[in-house]
């Protein structure tokens, strides 16, 4: 190290403010949300890091800073080697971060005082060069990658949603998607389900599914689920899912995903398209967000709701609206951005335009409320008939 770069080093750490290990664990476990970078190498980061660290190399700090947080006032700890922290502590101050401090001795230091680091999912050579695109990205990152990876999705439907929303999940690397539909192909299916071709026609959407998905990406377990979801099957199939993505045309499969999703907590994905008109959301399934009956509480009639068949679609609708309910789960399974949880995405492709409107998880909920009335599943056909499901009457064995 020669003099002039001891000499800047030395001004650095003059100018700049630096944590022990125990007062950044303070800091870090205060919920205070306070960023934390590891400026290291990304080698040196994927042998163990802070938990909760976000790795940007030191060289590539101020072009990627402003990827993962653009609060000049948001507080942030950072470490690296002995001779990174100071100088990239140095250079964020410079760009206008106020709150910027590093922890001394970085991780060897945590180690020393008896604290956890973590470790990500290594990924293989034939993986990173895959998902080349995906690593350069500072919110997905090696991270971020090894939890796609990691990561096992259900979409219920592989026609007009399902098909864009799995080809691109696929493609992404999601480890595990799981493929509702027991339908067949139709030839008027190919105007806007890219996922089939005309040799597809009166073949097994699920097939026609599994074998290009698997073509794209040979890596993903794809799992064909090729019957009617139920009261009697639906707990069981998305139960090993840690998402669901719902891509279905008719009020009883929505109303029985919903009530079996907030029942085992996994958040649902929705999508539906009308003619010109899209939108969609998540609902979390959570004592948070809203459900799908916090926004629908009950089933319009049927005139009012008409199916594809019944009224059509622009064909390349569902691409755009199957595609945002693709990057949504990417966002939430590398957790990234602001997903659309408390929001439903209206598009209209006529004036090519979105609109957000705010929805709340409505307290009087009969599933997910504060004091729920169903707590198991129901008879969704009736229900949906408009049938009282009290006044049934009782069937002698």
């Amino acid at each position: 190290m020669g003099a002039a770069f001891e000499a800047l080093l030395e001004k650095a750490k003059a100018d700049v403010t630096s944590v022990s290990v125990d007062e950044a664990r303070e800091r870090l476990n205060n919920g205070t949300h306070t960023l934390l970078l590891d400026v290291r190498e990304r080698e040196a980061f994927a042998e163990g890091y802070i938990p909760g660290a976000e790795n940007i190399p030191r060289g590539f700090l101020e072009l990627q800073i402003e990827g993962i947080s653009n609060d000049r006032n948001r507080a942030i700890l950072l470490y690296g080697d002995d001779d990174q922290s100071p100088l990239a502590t140095r250079d964020l101050a410079n760009m206008g971060y106020e709150n910027v401090a590093y922890i001394d001795g970085g991780v060897e230091a945590w180690k020393e005082a008896g604290y956890k680091t973590a470790k990500d999912r290594p990924l293989t050579k034939a993986e990173q060069f895959r998902y080349a695109r995906h690593l350069l990205v500072p919110e997905v990152g090696e991270r971020g990658q090894g939890k796609l990876l990691d990561a096992s999705v259900l979409l219920i439907g592989a026609g007009g949603l399902g098909s864009p929303a799995a080809y691109y999940l696929a493609a992404a690397g999601v480890g595990t998607l799981g493929i509702v539909d027991a339908d067949v192909v139709d030839l008027s299916n190919l105007q806007r389900q890219i996922l089939h071709g005309t040799s597809d026609v009166g073949r097994p959407k699920v097939v026609s599914a599994y074998e290009k998905l698997k073509d794209l990406n040979p890596a993903c377990n794809v799992i064909p689920h090729q019957v009617y979801l139920t009261s009697d099957n639906v707990m069981d199939i998305i139960e090993p899912y840690d998402i669901v993505v719902n891509g279905c045309d008719n009020f009883p499969t929505r109303y029985l995903i919903n009530d079996a999703c907030v029942f085992t907590h996994k958040p649902i994905v929705d999508g539906s398209i009308f003619r010109f008109d899209g939108q969609v959301t998540i609902f979390p399934c959570d004592s948070v967000g809203p459900c799908y009956r916090c926004l629908y509480p009950e089933p319009p009639p049927a005139e009012m709701a008409p199916s594809c068949a019944e009224a059509g679609v622009l064909g390349v609708l569902p691409g755009t609206v199957g595609l945002i309910q693709a990057t949504e789960v990417i966002k939430l399974i590398i957790g990234a951005g602001d997903p659309l949880i408390g929001r439903l995405l209206m598009f209209d492709a006529l004036q090519m335009s979105f609109k957000n409107f705010k929805i709340r998880r409505d307290p009087s909920c009969p599933v997910c409320g504060d004091n729920p009335e169903i707590t198991e599943l129901i008879d969704y056909v009736a229900f949906c008939s408009g049938v009282n499901l009290n006044e049934l009457p009782e069937i002698a064995d």
